[in-house]
């Protein structure tokens, strides 16, 4: 199955697709949980998100109680982002990523490996994965920041040329 096909719901309540959240756009998704000792990372995700999105990018956040970290409904999950980080790019409803009860979604996302070549289960919150509007998929794990240089050369290296 493409990623663009994968029916996601919105952290808001609303059936869409993948593709349609996307829109053409690079995307790094994110399984987020607003406990976890990472949420800082939403600070980094959202100044990619606002410095990247005029060249075609967008943060994807995925909360998830995987990891038992995520607070428990859409609304307190959307204020404690929105107030607290102050994020504004789009989120899906609270996701299974591991297990068999896993989302099509992140069934595919796993799939690809790290750059060590290590592919399989979201290890913890915070796994991300850069995907590109053709598909690709380049991942990176939970300690590796948002902003850290190999993210960040990745983004450029798929993203317009700013100037164009």
């Amino acid at each position: 199955m493409r990623l663009d096909d994968i029916p996601v719901r919105t952290l808001r309540g609303e059936e869409t697709t993948f593709g349609a959240i996307t829109a053409g756009r690079l995307a790094l998704v994110v399984n987020v949980a607003s406990r976890c000792g990472l949420a800082p990372q939403y600070e980094q995700l959202e100044a990619m998100h606002r410095e990247y999105g005029p060249r075609g990018f967008t943060v994807v956040g995925v909360p998830s109680n995987q990891f038992l970290q995520e607070l428990g409904d859409a609304d307190a999950i959307a204020e404690y982002c929105s107030t607290t980080w102050g994020a504004t790019f789009p989120m899906l409803a609270k996701t299974p990523v591991n297990g068999r009860h896993a989302h099509p979604l992140y069934r595919e996302l796993t799939r690809a490996p790290d750059d060590s070549g290590k592919a399989g289960r979201i290890t913890w919150n915070f796994e991300k994965f850069l995907v590109a509007p053709d598909g690709r998929v380049r991942r990176f794990r939970p300690r590796t920041r948002p902003d850290a240089p190999e993210v960040l050369a990745a983004v450029e290296e798929l993203l317009v040329p700013s100037g164009r």
